[in-house]
């Protein structure tokens, strides 16, 4: 059955282009303080034990061209020798990890992001992934996957992917209009992306998912329309859609965007309502937070089944198990904490050659931000909270707890995006697309707008 897209009235979007959290994390990793350091991160890895199943990520920084709309922590270089040091510095990173935690711990999902993973050779992929095998249990089953820049891979290359062990391709596509990847630097033509997805299938991958942006410069309602009648046609497992932000001030490449072609933030809104109901046409769900997926993938019977997760990759099906981060900038989840690494190379190889791990900043997690990270967590996955087993697991009367909170829920209840029922919060079918807006009303750190300056929009 085709999931039909509820009326987006173009005033409820303008009224919620708002800058926001997108909570792969609560509290967002903006209020880590620099006091949470190696010897916190430490006793939590030592108190987890070795037995549970853990989510790994590990961050390869290098690619050999600038994005202009990247926003991630990469270092370009055409200096391909600079990846094996890079190696040497992960396995010294495992080992004092694997260390801490006191064996071999089981692993149910592995994710190479960046950066560019691609930007490693096969050889130095094949070294990688035997370095995680040695230190980590990749347990049967295991999500193993790894982002693809197009231009960097050929067919040849999938087929080592695959028998690395990977069985899901992440492909960094943004757009397929030729004057739009001109404008952001990333000429990639459709051919080449379609070929390659046809060999990731009859190579037998598990999982296709393609990223998009809208709002680049040059990029238009019906550009981005023609971008996603091709993408549809190509038929990902799953599609990502992020809006582009644009914070010259804060990520330099974007100072090379000609600020004078970015689409108003009319076309905007356009693009997003447009490519909504055309994927919705096309048989795609709506997982939630920019995110599709085709009836039968994984993510969109982990919806339907409320069984949605939710972690620094974004939503999953894994079960909510603690995540390990290794590489420059990494971001770690232990128990009750984050700890994020080092974010320049020379730093975090400063670190390991001193035989520390590279924790630049983190934060241990106090009763309450338990607690609204549980609030938090519900309704970005399952899009409902149940004031019965919060109150168990908490030992709070939730509506007496968050009284302003529900203050302002009134409000968003009045425009069709949630329901207060006697016993519970429910997001509407509507209240999907507006998620982020339900959930910041339950972050206590957000207490002014210029505070969320530092966050993407919401749409």
């Amino acid at each position: 059955m085709t999931e039909t897209a509820p009326a987006l009235d173009p005033e409820l979007l303008r009224r919620h282009d708002v800058a926001g959290p997108r909570y792969t994390s609560y509290p967002t990793a903006d209020r880590f303080v620099e006091a949470h350091q190696a010897p916190q991160h430490l006793q939590a890895l030592s108190q987890r034990g070795s037995g549970q199943p853990l989510s790994v990520y590990v961050h390869i920084p290098f690619c050999e061209q600038l994005c202009y709309y990247c926003a991630c922590n990469k270092i370009i270089t055409k200096h391909h020798e600079r990846a094996q040091p890079y190696l040497e510095l992960l396995d010294v990173e495992m080992d004092l990890t694997v260390a801490a935690i006191g064996g071999q711990a089981p692993v149910s999902q592995l994710h190479l992001g960046g950066g560019s993973p691609t930007f490693l050779s096969d050889a130095e992929l094949g070294t990688l992934m035997a370095s995680l095998r040695q230190r980590f249990r990749l347990l049967p089953g295991a999500e193993l996957s790894i982002e693809i820049d197009p231009r960097t891979v050929d067919a040849t290359r999938l087929a080592h992917l695959k028998s690395l062990g990977f069985n899901r391709l992440s492909f960094g596509v943004q757009d397929f209009d030729a004057a739009v990847q001109k404008a952001v630097h990333r000429v990639q033509p459709i051919e080449s992306v379609a070929a390659l997805m046809h060999s990731a299938r009859e190579l037998g991958f598990a999982s296709i998912s393609v990223d998009l942006i809208y709002g680049l410069p040059s990029q238009t309602p019906a550009s981005f329309a023609r971008t996603i009648a091709q993408v549809a046609e190509l038929r990902p497992d799953r599609i990502a859609m992020y809006a582009y932000a644009h914070l010259p001030q804060r990520f330099k490449p974007q100072r090379r965007i000609v600020a004078e072609l970015l689409p108003p933030a009319g076309d905007k809104l356009t693009m997003l309502s447009g490519a909504i109901s055309a994927l919705l046409d096309d048989g795609y769900v709506y997982i939630g937070m920019d995110h599709f997926a085709l009836p039968d993938d994984p993510l969109a019977v982990a919806k339907r089944q409320g069984l949605l997760h939710r972690n620094f990759q974004g939503y999953s099906t894994q079960p909510d198990c603690d995540l390990v981060g290794l590489g420059v900038s990494a971001i770690s989840r232990v128990g009750a904490t984050y700890a994020q690494n080092a974010k320049t190379l020379e730093e975090y190889e400063d670190a390991l050659r001193q035989r520390q791990l590279p924790i630049q900043r983190g934060l241990g997690l106090n009763r309450d931000d338990l607690l609204r990270r549980a609030v938090i967590m519900a309704l970005m996955c399952q899009g409902r909270v149940e004031f019965e087993s919060i109150a168990a697991s908490y030992l709070v009367d939730v509506p007496r707890y968050f009284a302003p909170e529900f203050e302002r829920l009134q409000h968003l209840a009045s425009q069709g995006l949630v329901t207060l029922e006697p016993g519970a919060i429910q997001v509407t079918p509507l209240g999907w697309y507006f998620v982020r807006a339900v959930a910041m009303v339950f972050d206590r750190y957000l207490q002014a707008d210029a505070s969320r300056q530092r966050f993407s929009k919401i749409i």
